[in-house]
């Protein structure tokens, strides 16, 4: 039967053909109940007359678990213990959480090693990151310290120094008029902060500034590459030890 108005809210006609209101022997406006598979309303969760089951009664948590996961690993790939704390945030129980992670474990939804191979490979070509700074960023996100070793390890030594070396030479190509020891310090800190070792990092921009121009090639000749590196190392040293 053809219905009026212009919503789900519309008032359809009353049986005798005549117009009617509320109060006045009309029928009252009418709202979409099209029961689902388990007879539950239409109405969207919160809303009256939503419900969660049959009975109306709670969700049922393991339920809840899953679709928590599921809207995570739709925005990127997740660890174990991201999931984790996601679920946790959201008032799952810990046995519940364990046995829904236990079963994306089984069937491969999440899976740790290829996490950690996956961001090795793409914070180091995307961003010029080092072991160790990758090293870092997978352990704050949950990942075991020997799935760790075994995805950072695939970058190997001579990867990490020509990757640092174009960090270096992309820099200096924008660095104008700059005084070679303003430089120097400049970019053996960016190579810090990304994760490159002292000795590393004090050895590529040497070697750059050696061939930039005549003035910082003097300046390079004059350092004391084995002093730096001791002394960069007794500050390494020094950060460690607890306050």
């Amino acid at each position: 039967m053809a219905r009026t108005g212009r919503g789900w809210d519309a008032t359809p006609p009353p049986a005798n053909g005549r117009g009617g209101r509320a109060g006045g022997g009309g029928r009252q406006p009418w709202r979409r109940t099209t029961p689902g598979p388990a007879g539950e309303s239409a109405g969207r969760a919160g809303e009256p007359g939503a419900r969660d089951d049959r009975a109306g009664g709670p969700r049922d948590p393991a339920d809840l678990a899953r679709e928590i996961c599921l809207k995570q690993l739709a925005v990127r790939p997740r660890t174990r213990a991201e999931l984790a704390g996601a679920l946790r945030r959201r008032g799952i129980a810990d046995d519940v959480a364990a046995s829904v992670l236990d079963r994306y474990d089984e069937v491969g939804m999440i899976d740790d090693a290829a996490f950690a191979r996956a961001w090795v490979s793409s914070r180091h070509h995307g961003r010029g990151l080092a072991r160790r700074a990758l090293a870092g960023e997978l352990r704050q996100r949950g990942v075991d310290s020997e799935t760790v070793a075994e995805a950072v390890e695939a970058l190997d030594s001579d990867t990490e120094a020509a990757t640092a070396r174009a960090l270096v030479d992309r820099k200096l190509r924008g660095a104008g008029r700059a005084e070679p020891q303003a430089l120097f310090r400049r970019l053996v800190g960016m190579l810090a902060r990304k994760g490159y070792p002292p000795g590393l990092a004090i050895r590529v921009v040497k070697e750059a500034l050696a061939v930039r121009d005549a003035e910082a090639a003097e300046f390079a000749d004059g350092l004391d590459e084995d002093a730096l590196i001791d002394a960069a190392g007794d500050a390494d040293a020094a950060d460690a030890q607890p306050g």
